[in-house]
């Protein structure tokens, strides 16, 4: 009889393992969870407006700003005029982007077309300016 129970605590052990074994996912398999402060910057602030600006902005005639987040509220910024296209070290701020170029101080910010000064962007929606005469829009 002894020997029936010590029989049958192995066989209870052998299922109970081979549960546990089968519902786990090989370790291949397993996707790590996405950490939840990922999208937000530290200490939990709600993502500003600046994450959205990120990618091209387009003006007239083939002109153009390009936005690119490099981390930590620092940007790449390339605008291409009819010249061609130069680029630029933005810092951001919460409601705009700064740069300096040819030794003066730039801030891109949020606008409507209207706001460019440029009849080729009246009436859109979605812009950044860096001066009057200077937009982009997304639209």
């Amino acid at each position: 009889m002894k020997a029936r129970r010590s029989h049958l605590g192995l066989v209870v052990l052998a299922v109970a393992l081979t549960a546990v074994a089968c519902s786990r996912k090989p370790a291949e398999d397993r996707v790590p969870a996405p950490a939840s402060t990922a999208s937000q910057p530290s200490g939990g602030s709600p993502p500003s407006a600046l994450d959205r600006w990120p990618g091209t902005w387009n003006g007239p005639e083939g002109t153009y700003l390009k936005l690119v987040a490099q981390g930590n509220g620092k940007y790449e910024v390339a605008i291409r005029n009819l010249d061609g296209e130069r680029r630029f070290a933005g810092v951001g701020s919460s409601d705009r982007i700064s740069f300096k170029r040819d030794g003066k101080q730039e801030e891109i910010r949020a606008t409507d077309g209207n706001a460019t000064g440029m009849k080729w962007l009246a009436g859109k929606t979605t812009c950044l300016t860096v001066r009057a005469g200077e937009g982009y829009c997304r639209e």
